[in-house]
Formats: structure tokens, C-alpha cells, sequence
């Protein structure tokens, strides 16, 4: 996702000056590697230690500053060290040890990357000597990730360990954000060197473009006053450049109607009458259509992903395009840009605000009274709803917003992968940045419960619910021992149908109702004799009972309020709510893959008449 930060929200270490001598330590590359983690402002570790990385765990033990989260698998320490970077904005830390510790790190490392998550990842390799012949638990973990990496660091001298993590640390967190891997060889853990901090860093290739070319952005503020049909389209770079304030500003400013992606969503509040909804293949109707029929986007923090976009070549065919990013390489990548303009969301926000203001006061303002009467049109005739199951079981959608609606202020939500993070993203109203988390750009199953647990790690004081589906909560969920151990009480909504559910859903539509390997275990649908006698595989009340959670089930919507306010009530353990649905329920609106925008369904069979008149 093309997200942005500027930097300067991140404890960054400075370039020594000249004439300044900083106080000299002899320390082994193991201690120095600890203290450079407390230099740069790292108060929270996930990892799990191994032979190669054991050194650094020794200094670690006596760290004041940097407190350690014992995980139960490297891929919970990468999730969560990215929910932690995304509940706080710094960067978040994980550490493993060389082969298998490594390689599980891979996963959580390529989400990051694709999510433009602030991450390091620490991983200890063989001794140098040793690198490249085999040894046991080597693995090129440089090589293997390299392409999923902002950059990466092998490290092999005990005197560079300093300067690699002050660069790592900036690279992370600056431009566009991403993950940095550094991988330190054991004898240079081991090895007797000296600490001093700043380091001096010199990286002659980087240099993030921030501020904006002003003709560029008076061209953009030309062409939004002199538009009929404009869209402001938000990325997840809004929110990683902290912009949300400027985005409203500008939005109140010129009165266009704001669409913000799985990746932004409360960049703009959800609740705000300028906002239309989110876009995509599961988007609603009306910011779906509004992009469609577009003169005029405005691509804030965005890539126009495939998802967003549906078929590429017929979408928004109308449209001319002003694209804002951080990265130079997103823009023209997927959609040619009339107006393009480098920089960071926030930049170029306040600037295209002062733009916008001096062409009103010139007498250029748009008018977008017919647009706006189209929107609301579509608004009313098809917002987003669903239907209560005739049998009188649970529905997953009422479940999801009933926890939305009854969860404390400022309660952040964490989502898997699937159906669920679509209800998640539609039934809940995100008026506040940083309380979404999901993982957008891989789609990565078993990412809630560990970014879940970094986020409450990372802001303790807020309430934190992980909304899961139970097929993503197998592949992950030994990482409640980890919060109920650490203090970490979390909350985790399974949404229960008993199956793969996005899968399920496109083998409906789309291949005759032929359920190849997505149904997960007895769930739903099971004989209700068989169900009471408690032969459910898992039990997943069991499981986490047995991993020190609070734990509950709920099969009757005459409960939903009850059971959700109990778990809301319980703050000294992880609770788990076991939510048994339905197992039929679909994610609508929906663009099947492959197809084009124009051809949304606003539910089975219901595809949306706009009529031909909003085309010319």
C-alpha cells in the first residue's frame, strides 16, 4: 500500500556533528546491539531467542528500556511488530534467531512490505566464517527477503552494529515506510568492541522526496475547482503521514466527496457527511460508482490497487487524475497521472488547502450540486445492510457491529482475513485513525491475533478487539498463551461459520456450490445432538480456557448484547468469544474478480440501475 510518514514523529538518531565526542563504551557487539535498540527509542521486543541469536538475549536480560515479549512463534513476533507500528506510529521491533527463526519471519515481512509498515527485524546468522557452507540453521535470509524488504543488512563486524540499526531505524520509518531486516552473524555478537552514540550515518542514496512542486500542486487545485464529478480517493498514506487533520481541511474545503480504502479507513471519519464509503471489490455501491463516474480523482496515499480498481482499463473512464505519493515508483504504475506530484500526504495536503483557497478567492469554486444529488441518490438506494438468517441463528454482521457499537471509545480493532474483515470494515464505524488494523496488500490469515496483541502492547490503555475468523484463528492463535502471560489482555471475536468463508462465498458463486476442502470442522450445520455432547473439533472455549483466556460461547442473538458486554467487562486476561453464525452469509457488495467496476452487484442477484443520464 502506498503509505507515507515524514519522520519526524520517530526517535531518529542524528549524524554526529564535528568537534562533538560521544562517551566511548567497551562492549561486546551483543551489548551494543541492545543499547543501540534503547538509543533509537525501541521500548518493545517481540521475538523468541535461538542459538545464533542467543548472545543478544544475554544483554537484553538487564535492558531497563526495552522490555521483551516472549512469542510462541517467529510469525506472531512479525504481526506483532507491525500492530504494534500501526496502533502507535514507531517503528516496530521482532527478533529471531538464523534458519527456521529467520524464514518464519517471512511471512510477517512481506505483509509489512506490501502494508508500508515501520518494522525492524532483528535475525542472528551462523558465524561469518561459516556463512555459505551449509551450517546448521543457515539460511540467506538477506536473499530470501530482499525483494520484500524496504532494505536490508548483513552485519559481520561488531563495530558496525550501531550504525546499521540507527540506519535501519531511519530508513523504516522515513519516506515511504516499510520493513528493514538486519541479520547480525554470531561472532560478531561476540566479538569486544566499543559503543558511541550518534553514530555517524551516511546514506548517500536515500533521499525521500517530502515537500511537493508548487506547480504542480496549482495545477491540481485548478483542476479540482474546475471539476463537476471530483473524488478524493485516500490510501493508508494519509494515515502514515499523519494527514487526517489537513485531509479534513481540505475536504470541508472544496465540499468533494471522500472515498478512503481498506488501507485508510478513518483517515476520514466514516460518520462525516462528505464520506461515501470504501472502495473495491467489496466497496459500496456509491463510492464504487463515484470513482466510476469521476471527472476528476484525487489520489491521496493511494497505488490504485487491483482491488480498487476492478478491470483496469475500463476504470473510471471519465476520470483525469491528480496522484499524490510519497513513492515515485506508484505513480503512473497502474493509472497515468495528468497531474502527478511527489511528496508526503501531509505536504502535499496543507499546501493543495492553500492552493484550493487562493483559486476561491479568485472566484473559481466548484459547483458539485448535481454530483452531490447523484451520490445521495445511490446513498439511499443502496446502502450498505444485510439480512437476519430466517432460521434464527446468529448473524456474523450483527455480531461484528453490535461489538462496534457496545466497544469503549477509541477501542482499536484488529481483523483476519476474509469475510469477516469485510463485515469488520463495513459494520464498524472508524471516526479516529489508527484504530483499523488489518492486513490489506497480502491478505495474510492469522495476522489479527498477534497484531492484535502488539497493538494492546504497544497502547495498554486502550481496548483492543481482534475480529477473527475461525480459520484464520488456527493459524495463530497459540499467541493468547503469550498475552495471557505478558499482561496483554486482549479481546478475539471468532466468527465462527465453520468453514473458509471468502472461499466458500466464490465457491457458490462461481463454482456450482462444489465445497472443495473449506469446511473446517463440525460448527454449523453439525447434528445438534453431536454439537451438545461437546464433539466440537476444536472446541475453541476449550482451547483458550486452556491457554489462561476467559472464554465464551454465543449461539443466540437473545445473547449477543450480554456475552459482548461481559467480555468488555473483563480487563486482567484475554477474552475469547466464540460466535457461532451462519454459515450461508455473504460479503455484499461484491466485483467479481476480473470483471469491470460498472458491473457491482449490490447483492445476489441485484445489480444497481444508475440509469444512462450520469454518463455524458
Amino acid at each position: 500500500m502506498t503509505e507515507q510518514a515524514t519522520g519526524a514523529h520517530h526517535p531518529q538518531p542524528r549524524p554526529r556533528s564535528g568537534g562533538q565526542s560521544a562517551p566511548v563504551e567497551h562492549v561486546t557487539g551483543a551489548q551494543s546491539l541492545i543499547r543501540s535498540l534503547e538509543e533509537v527509542g525501541a521500548d518493545t521486543v517481540f521475538g523468541i531467542p535461538g542459538g545464533a541469536i542467543l548472545p543478544a538475549y544475554d544483554p537484553l536480560m538487564d535492558s531497563t528500556r526495552v522490555r521483551h515479549v516472549l512469542v510462541r512463534h517467529e510469525q506472531g513476533a512479525g504481526h506483532a511488530a507491525t500492530g504494534y507500528a500501526q496502533a502507535t506510529g514507531r517503528v516496530g521491533v521482532c527478533m529471531a534467531t538464523s534458519g527456521p527463526g529467520a524464514t518464519n519471519l517471512v511471512t510477517p515481512i512481506a505483509d509489512a512490505h506490501m502494508d508500508s509498515v515501520p518494522m525492524v527485524a532483528i535475525t542472528g546468522q551462523v558465524a561469518s566464517k561459516a556463512i555459505g557452507t551449509d551450517a546448521f540453521q543457515e539460511a540467506d535470509i538477506v536473499g530470501i527477503t530482499m525483494p520484500i524488504t524496504k532494505h536490508n543488512f548483513l552485519v559481520t563486524k561488531a563495530e558496525d552494529i550501531p550504525r546499521v540499526i540507527a540506519q535501519a531505524f531511519h530508513i523504516a520509518s522515513t519516506g515511504r515506510p516499510g520493513p528493514v531486516l538486519v541479520d547480525i552473524a554470531k561472532d560478531a555478537l561476540q566479538a569486544k568492541t566499543t559503543f558511541s552514540w550518534p553514530p555517524t550515518m551516511d546514506l548517500p542514496g536515500y533521499r525521500p522526496v517530502t515537500k511537493p512542486h508548487a506547480k504542480q500542486i496549482r495545477e491540481a487545485a485548478k483542476l479540482i475547482t474546475a471539476a463537476k464529478r471530483p473524488v478524493l480517493y485516500v490510501g493508508g498514506g494519509v494515515l502514515k503521514a499523519r494527514a487526517t487533520a489537513e485531509l479534513k481541511v481540505l475536504a470541508e474545503l472544496t465540499g468533494a466527496p471522500v472515498t478512503t480504502t481498506l488501507m485508510g479507513l478513518g483517515a476520514f471519519p466514516d460518520s462525516h457527511e462528505l464520506h461515501v464509503g470504501m472502495p473495491g471489490m467489496h466497496g459500496s455501491v456509491t463510492a464504487v460508482t463515484a470513482l466510476q463516474k469521476a471527472d476528476l480523482i484525487v489520489a491521496l496515499g493511494a497505488r490504485f490497487d487491483d482491488r480498487v480498481t476492478g478491470k483496469l482499463d475500463s476504470f473510471a473512464p471519465y476520470a483525469k487524475i491528480v496522484h499524490a505519493d510519497i513513492d515515485p515508483a506508484e505513480i503512473g504504475k497502474n493509472r497515468a497521472a495528468d497531474v502527478p506530484i511527489v511528496g508526503d500526504a501531509r505536504e502535499v495536503l496543507a499546501d493543495l488547502v492553500q492552493a484550493v483557497q487562493k483559486e476561491h478567492a479568485e472566484g473559481h469554486k466548484g459547483d458539485y450540486t448535481a454530483w452531490w444529488k447523484d451520490l445521495n441518490r445511490w446513498r439511499e438506494t443502496y446502502p450498505l445492510g444485510y439480512d437476519l438468517p430466517e432460521d434464527g441463528s446468529l448473524s456474523p454482521q450483527q455480531v461484528i457491529e453490535r461489538i462496534g457499537q457496545l466497544a469503549p471509545e477509541g477501542t482499536i480493532f484488529a481483523a483476519g482475513v476474509g469475510q469477516h474483515q469485510m463485515w469488520a470494515a463495513h459494520f464498524i464505524r472508524y471516526d479516529r485513525p489508527a484504530t483499523w488494523l488489518n492486513s490489506g496488500g497480502a491478505g495474510t490469515m492469522g495476522y489479527s491475533v498477534p497484531a492484535a496483541m502488539g497493538a494492546k502492547a504497544g497502547v495498554p490503555d486502550r481496548a483492543v478487539w481482534a475480529i477473527d475468523g475461525d480459520g484464520c484463528f488456527q493459524m495463530t492463535n497459540q499467541e493468547l498463551t503469550t498475552c495471557a502471560l505478558n499482561n496483554i489482555p486482549i479481546k478475539v471475536a471468532i466468527i465462527n461459520n465453520g468453514a473458509l468463508g471468502m472461499v466458500r462465498q466464490w465457491q457458490t458463486l462461481f463454482y456450482n456450490q462444489r465445497y472443495s476442502n473449506t469446511v473446517l470442522h463440525s460448527g454449523p450445520g453439525a447434528d445438534t445432538a453431536e454439537k451438545s455432547a461437546g464433539t466440537r473439533v476444536p472446541d475453541f472455549v476449550k482451547l483458550s480456557e486452556a491457554m489462561g483466556c476467559h472464554a465464551i460461547r454465543c449461539e443466540d442473538p437473545a445473547d449477543l448484547d450480554k456475552v459482548i458486554e461481559e467480555a468488555n467487562s473483563i480487563n486482567d486476561r484475554p477474552v475469547v468469544v466464540d460466535f457461532i453464525v451462519h454459515e450461508d452469509a455473504m460479503v455484499w457488495p461484491m466485483v467479481a474478480a476480473g470483471t469491470s467496476n460498472d458491473e457491482i452487484m449490490a447483492a445476489r442477484d441485484v445489480r444497481p440501475d444508475f440509469g444512462d443520464n450520469e454518463d455524458d
